[in-house]
């Protein structure tokens, strides 16, 4: 049977904690919105694939 390993999931724990509290420098400073991710998707330019179909639906 394998061993846990806890150097793992402590790193990654650790990690996650680093994020969180970045975000949240950040939403203290302003700079990060609560909508980040909805905007970023909403400013991706379009795929070749998504150029093509509208392309051949005209």
């Amino acid at each position: 049977m394998a061993r846990p390993n806890f150097k793992f999931e402590k790193r990654q724990k650790e990690l996650a904690k680093q994020q969180k509290a970045e975000e949240k420098r950040l939403r203290k400073l302003g700079l990060l919105d609560e909508n980040s991710d909805d905007q970023a998707e909403a400013e991706k330019p379009p795929s070749a694939a998504e150029e093509v179909s509208k392309w051949l639906s005209e």
